[in-house]
């Protein structure tokens, strides 16, 4: 444990030292800031006709743009960046285990994740003491939406950590993260157009899109919360394997 924690550190300092990080922030705060002036242009204009919270985070164009392209920005730098640097070297060989070394910069960067939609809780907080009456907030789907993008962005960072590992190029570690989440977002929409009553049901049974969806009505189903951890564990596994095989190989 406390190899593991002294990993941890060295990770979460890298991102707390780490300049781009704080475009990460900024990216993300203006895309989501932009998907609550919206909520609140469209409230203005008495025009809505759902919850705010669905509004504001399952219906939201800005809030999937954030999800994909904040996530390969927080995973590109966890192993391309070392291996760029030369130091992946010096920590494969130190005296720990690859497992702690994964789980370590796939924490880090979880928790980086989380707290980046800290400050969005302030926009629940606003409309409920601005407009309690005209958009009331119904902070149990709020709370089971936070713990579904909790979920969802586990899965998401194991991708990027896997990407990472498999290459020294952060640009290309991204591009990577990008387009699969990309592909596995676009597959969400598989219940409306897929043929066959076996496929639709996969698809939404896996569809991001949907999970969201339900989340934000204050649904907590246990199902997509064992699928985001099934597939987290195993992409970390399969990460573990790679960062084996190329310590044997150096």
């Amino acid at each position: 444990m406390r190899v593991f924690l002294t990993l941890l550190r060295r990770e979460w300092l890298a991102y707390v030292y780490a300049p781009s990080m704080y475009w990460v922030v900024v990216i993300f705060l203006l895309l989501m800031g932009t998907s609550f002036g919206m909520m609140v242009h469209i409230l203005a204009e008495g025009a809505a006709t759902g919850s705010v919270v669905r509004m504001l985070i399952g219906e939201s164009l800005f809030f999937w743009l954030a999800m994909l392209m904040v996530v390969p920005m927080i995973t590109m730098r966890q192993f391309a960046e070392e291996r760029k640097l030369g130091t992946v070297e010096t920590l494969l060989t130190a005296p720990v285990g690859d497992v702690a070394i994964v789980l370590a910069k796939f924490s880090a960067a979880w928790v980086f994740f989380l707290m980046l939609w800290l400050p969005t809780a302030a926009y629940a907080w606003l409309l409920a003491r601005i407009s309690p009456e005209s958009a009331p907030i119904d902070f149990s789907a709020l709370m089971t939406s936070y713990i579904g993008i909790a979920a969802m962005g586990a899965f998401f960072i194991a991708i990027g950590l896997l990407a990472s590992s498999l290459t020294s190029n952060q640009a290309v570690a991204a591009v990577i993260t990008f387009a699969v989440l990309c592909g596995y977002f676009f597959w969400g929409f598989m219940p409306q157009f897929g043929r066959g009553v076996q496929l639709q049901e996969v698809g939404r049974y896996t569809s991001s899109l949907m999970h969201m969806l339900e989340f934000s009505r204050g649904v907590l189903d246990t199902r997509p919360l064992v699928f985001y951890l099934s597939v987290t564990l195993f992409l970390l596994f399969s990460t573990v394997k790679v960062v084996e095989a190329q310590k044997w190989r150096s």
